[in-house]
C-alpha cells in the first residue's frame, strides 16, 4: 500500500564492487547491479540464469520419487483403478488436473477427487478415501496435501488402499505409513527440488513415470505448473524458474480450449500473459469456486477438451472471482473493528461465526500487510473451529503450530502461511500459546520494509538498459521484479482514479523527461500531492486499446 503518512523502511542494496562490472562487462551496468544483487557473480551463473534448462526426468534427489514411480507403473500395468486426491486451491487443483491427465495418456483408469473446503477441510479426509474405496479405488495418489494425514493413510491401509504422497507442505517429524511420501522438504532432497510447489512435484512426477514406461510426457502439462507455482507464490528459483520460463512460453500460445477460455473471461491476450497476470487475473480465478463453493469448476475447466465444454465453467470461475472479492472486503472490514485502534498484540487473532472459511486466508494476508504482524483469522461455529494463517518474515507461523501440536484436530502449512482445525473449546488456550510465541518478536522493530535494487536517475534509463532489465523475467518470490529510486521527480499531474478512487494516476518529470506512473492502493491521505516526491517503483508495461507504453509502477512515495 502506497502512503505518505507512513512510509515502509527503504534499504537500497550495496553498489557491487568494481570486478563484479569488470566481470559483467558485457552487460549494462545496471543489469551488473542486479545480477550482482541476486548472487550471480560469474558469466556462467548469469547464462544459467537467463537459459535455464528443465533438468532431465530423474528419480535422484526427490525422497520417495522413485517407489512412487514403481507404484503407480504397476497400477498401470495391472489394470488398476486410481483416483487423484487434490485440493481446492490453484496448486492442488492444477496438480490433479496434471496428474489426471498424465497417468490418463498412459491408458489407466483415473477417478479425480477434490474435497469440500467446508464440509471435509484440507488434506485427507476418512468421507472422501470412504467414497474411493467404495469405487473399488486401491491407489490413491494425493495432489498437494497428505503429509500431515497419518491417520487418515493408516485407515486407507487398513481398507486395502495404498497411497502414494505427493506434497511440498512442510513434514511432520513422524511420516504417514503410505507406499511413498515424495516431498522436496523431506531430508535429503537435493536443494534444486526445494522451491517446486506440489504442481512441480507432479510434473517431475509424471517425467519420471513416463520415463519408467518407455514413453516421452506432453509438455504442454508444464502450462499447469506456471499457473500453479505462480498462484501459490512459490520461489521463482531453483528448477521453477525453469519450469515456469517453459510453462510461460507455451501458456501465450496455448491451445488448451480451458485456459484460451480463462484468459477470455480475464481479458487477457495471448502472447501478454506473464507472472503479474498468473498473480492477479488467472490464480484468483481458479482460485475463487474452491472459496466460494467447490472447487470442481476450476478442475473441469482444466481437464475440458473443448472450448464449449470448457466456456460455462469459465462463467462461472470468473462469477465466483467477483463474488469472491466482494466477501473479501466485506470480512476484512468486520476484521478490521476487531483488531480495533492502536498498534495491535505481537500476533493478531480475530474471528466471528459469521466468516466463511474460503476467504479467512485472504483477510489473515490483508490484516498482516496492513499490521506487519502475524496474523490468524478463524471461522468458529459449534464445536470446531476453523483458522488460516499468514505472517512475516520474521515470524515462523507453522514452526509455532508445531509447538503446541496436540491442541489441533489437523494443521499444516509453511513458514508464512498455514491453517488449522481444532476444538473450539481450546481456541483460548492457543491464543494465549500463540501470543507467548509471538512475545519473542521486537515490536518496535517491526516495520514492512522495501528492499531497492539500485538508485537511479530517470534520464538516464536508456532503450537498451530497459530491455536488459526485462531479461530478468520471469519475477516472483526469490527474483522480485526489479526496484528503484528516483528522487526529487516533479509531479506534472495527479489524479485519482479506479472506482472508489482508491488509486492514483501520475506524471512524473525528471530533467528533460517525463514519465506516465500508477500508484495502486494509494489512500485519500496522499492528497494534495506534494510538488516533488522520492519514489520507489518498478518499470512495467501499460497495455491500453491495443498500445503498449512503459510505466512506473509505484511501490512507496515520499515528499522529496
Amino acid at each position: 500500500m502506497v502512503s505518505l503518512v507512513a512510509p515502509k523502511r527503504w534499504s537500497v542494496l550495496p553498489l557491487a564492487p568494481p570486478q563484479i562490472f569488470e566481470t559483467f562487462r558485457d552487460y549494462p551496468k545496471l543489469l551488473a547491479q542486479l545480477l550482482y544483487n541476486r548472487g550471480l557473480r560469474t558469466p556462467q551463473a548469469a547464462e544459467g540464469f537467463f537459459k535455464p534448462r528443465p533438468e532431465e526426468a530423474s528419480l535422484r534427489g526427490l525422497p520417495g520419487a522413485e517407489a512412487g514411480v514403481a507404484r503407480i507403473a504397476r497400477a498401470i500395468q495391472q489394470g488398476e483403478r486410481i483416483a487423484v486426491y487434490g485440493d481446492f486451491d490453484a496448486d492442488g487443483v492444477t496438480s490433479a488436473a496434471l496428474l489426471t491427465q498424465a497417468i490418463r495418456g498412459l491408458g489407466a483408469q483415473v477417478v479425480p477427487y477434490i474435497p469440500d473446503r467446508v464440509a471435509e477441510g484440507h488434506g485427507l479426509n476418512l468421507k472422501g478415501l470412504q467414497f474411493l474405496r467404495d469405487q473399488g479405488i486401491r491407489l490413491v495418489i494425493t495432489a498437494d496435501c497428505g503429509v500431515s494425514n497419518a491417520q487418515e493413510v493408516a485407515a486407507a491401509s487398513d481398507w486395502g488402499m495404498d497411497v502414494v504422497i505427493t506434497d511440498h507442505h512442510s513434514p511432520p517429524a513422524n511420516l504417514p505409513s503410505a507406499a511413498a511420501v515424495i516431498n522436496p522438504k523431506l531430508p535429503g532432497a537435493d536443494p534444486a527440488f526445494a522451491p517446486l510447489a506440489s504442481v512441480g512435484v507432479a510434473f517431475r512426477l509424471a517425467e519420471a513415470l513416463y520415463e519408467n514406461l518407455g514413453k516421452k510426457v506432453d509438455r504442454s502439462l508444464v502450462e499447469f505448473v506456471a499457473l500453479g507455482t505462480v498462484a501459490d507464490v512459490a520461489p521463482l528459483t531453483g528448477q521453477n524458474r525453469a519450469l515456469v520460463q517453459e510453462g510461460l512460453a507455451s501458456l501465450n500460445r496455448t491451445k488448451h480450449p480451458g485456459l484460451q477460455e480463462l484468459m477470455r473471461v480475464a481479458g487477457l491476450q495471448p502472447g501478454h500473459v506473464d507472472t503479474e497476470a498468473i498473480g492477479f487475473a488467472l490464480g484468483p480465478r481458479i482460485n475463487a469456486p474452491g472459496r466460494i463453493d467447490h472447487a470442481d469448476a476450476s478442475y473441469l475447466l482444466l481437464t475440458a477438451r473443448s472450448t464449449d465444454e470448457a466456456r460455462p465453467y469459465a462463467e462461472r470461475m470468473n462469477a465466483a472471482n467477483g463474488e469472491r472479492q466482494r466477501q473479501t472486503k466485506e470480512i476484512f472490514q468486520r476484521a478490521q473493528s476487531l483488531v480495533g485502534e492502536g498498534a495491535p498484540q505481537p500476533i493478531i487473532v480475530v474471528g466471528d461465526p459469521s466468516f466463511e472459511p474460503g476467504i479467512i486466508g485472504l483477510v489473515a494476508s490483508r490484516l498482516s500487510d496492513q499490521f506487519y504482524r502475524p496474523a490468524v483469522v478463524y471461522q468458529n461455529q459449534g464445536e470446531e473451529t476453523r483458522a488460516s494463517c499468514r505472517s512475516i518474515p520474521e515470524f515462523d507461523i507453522i514452526a509455532a503450530l508445531r509447538e503446541h501440536d496436540g491442541l489441533f484436530t489437523r494443521y499444516g502449512g509453511h513458514a508464512q502461511a498455514a491453517g488449522f482445525t481444532l476444538p473450539t473449546a481450546r481456541l483460548p488456550l492457543l491464543r494465549e500459546r500463540l501470543l507467548a510465541s509471538a512475545a519473542k518478536l521486537d515490536l518496535a522493530q517491526l516495520a514492512p520494509h522495501i528492499t531497492i535494487d539500485a538508485q537511479i536517475s530517470l534520464e538516464r534509463l536508456s532503450g537498451e538498459t530497459i530491455r536488459a532489465i526485462q531479461t530478468l523475467a520471469p519475477h516472483g518470490d526469490g527474483n522480485p521484479q526489479p526496484k528503484f529510486l528516483a528522487k526529487g521527480l516533479e509531479v506534472a499531474e495527479a489524479r485519482q482514479m479506479g472506482a472508489e478512487g482508491q488509486h492514483a494516476r501520475l506524471r512524473l518529470r525528471s530533467g528533460n523527461v517525463t514519465w506516465s506512473a500508477v500508484a495502486f492502493n494509494a489512500p485519500a491521505s496522499v492528497q494534495p500531492m506534494p510538488k516533488k516526491i522520492d519514489a520507489v517503483f518498478s518499470l512495467t508495461v501499460d497495455r491500453f486499446n491495443g498500445r503498449e507504453m512503459l510505466q512506473l509502477n509505484i511501490a512507496d512515495m515520499r515528499p522529496a
